[in-house]
């Protein structure tokens, strides 16, 4: 029987994220599709919740040794029919026109295409702040919250469509643990094709659940960044580089503030044992130093608190959104010093330099 789409999706110890996927999955609109769940290698399977849809979906369940979720993507695809195969992560939500939006902004010359992530109202605060950093224009200078862009769009692999044939011809996702999709975007673009935006097919995207794992989240992605310039010489633009350079800016704030709280310390200490008039100079220079370092950390916290509080309407999420921001660039900007550091000026390849972050 021919089918016009395939949606695949790798799972890594995800059932509950599995479950609420399969079930935004039963209320689309349109429902020419099959599901290909590839379980990868994971301690804590999903096959009991797909049992749960297999009388409603066109659902199908592949177990395999663990391999990283690019190549179990290719192992779902090898064994899809849709015409079209519809990359999904498994942590996301579909709203129920997600498939027919896709579907309507389709034409035949449309041979890849993506769209945007959104926060659902149900998320938890941190997970919404999270959404937030990855998504406004204080963050990411909005590249991934779904506007067109002058420039090339490259899908993600939360939200990614091509046309199969494409898919298999091109090889699909490299052995790449981070990365991977926009690796294969690129490769997409260099084969000739243009990946279109659909902005009305979108996702709630759930993300890291706590500032820890999305801190190593983004620094996986900072890593990778370098990794991609490697792969793709000329695809590293200007916004590339801006988290590392917000994060020496603030290392070079707190160190100018921790020069002035120590200029104003050893004043007092010197007015105390009667070595220096009261009216030194140290407190003053160091009160200075100390209100310069911390004035733009302020300033941008304050632009984050109030974007956010009004975009999410909570205050506390705008509070959130504040530290969000912060990993978000920062995890990032170390993650991209690391790897130019041994990529670029030790000349270390990827897998020397990050053997962890590929699958063999």
């Amino acid at each position: 029987m021919n089918m016009k789409y395939s949606f695949i999706v790798p799972v890594f110890n995800r059932p509950d994220e599995v479950d609420e996927l399969l079930e935004s999955l039963c209320s689309q609109t349109l429902q020419d599709f099959e599901v290909i769940i590839v379980e990868d290698g994971s301690q804590k399977p999903c096959k009991d919740v797909c049992d749960k849809y297999a009388n409603i979906l066109d659902l199908h369940y592949y177990l395999k040794e663990n391999s990283g979720p690019g190549q179990s993507r290719n192992y779902g695809v090898e064994r899809a029919q849709g015409e079209y195969v519809i990359i999904l992560d498994s942590d996301v939500v579909l709203p129920t026109g997600y498939l027919e939006a896709v579907n309507s902004s389709l034409g035949d010359e449309i041979a890849a295409f993506g769209g945007p992530d959104a926060a659902h109202p149900s998320f938890t605060p941190v997970q919404k702040a999270i959404s937030y950093s990855m998504t406004s224009f204080f963050t990411t200078g909005g590249i991934r919250g779904g506007k067109a862009k002058l420039d090339k769009f490259y899908p993600r692999s939360f939200n990614m469509g091509i046309r199969r044939d494409v898919y298999l011809q091109l090889g699909g996702f490299s052995k790449m643990r981070f990365g991977e999709d926009i690796d294969f975007s690129y490769r997409i673009v260099e084969a000739g094709y243009m990946p279109r935006l659909f902005p009305d097919a979108w996702v709630w995207h759930k993300r890291r659940t706590d500032f820890r794992k999305f801190f190593r989240q983004v620094y996986n992605s900072g890593i990778a960044r370098i990794n991609l310039e490697k792969r793709h010489p000329g695809t590293m633009k200007l916004v590339h580089l801006l988290p590392m350079v917000f994060t020496l800016g603030v290392i070079g704030c707190l160190l100018l503030s921790l020069c002035g709280a120590g200029l104003y310390i050893e004043g007092e200490w010197l007015d105390a044992n009667g070595l220096r008039p009261t009216d030194n100079m140290h407190q003053g220079i160091g009160f200075v130093f100390f209100v310069l370092g911390l004035l733009p950390l302020l300033f941008y916290s304050s632009v984050i608190f109030l974007d956010s509080s009004i975009r999410n309407r909570s205050l506390w999420v705008g509070l959130l959104s504040i530290p969000a921001a912060f990993v978000q660039l920062m995890g990032y900007g170390f993650g991209f010093i690391e790897s130019w550091w041994k990529r670029c000026v030790l000349k270390q390849d990827e897998f020397q330099a990050f053997e962890k972050t590929f699958y063999k």
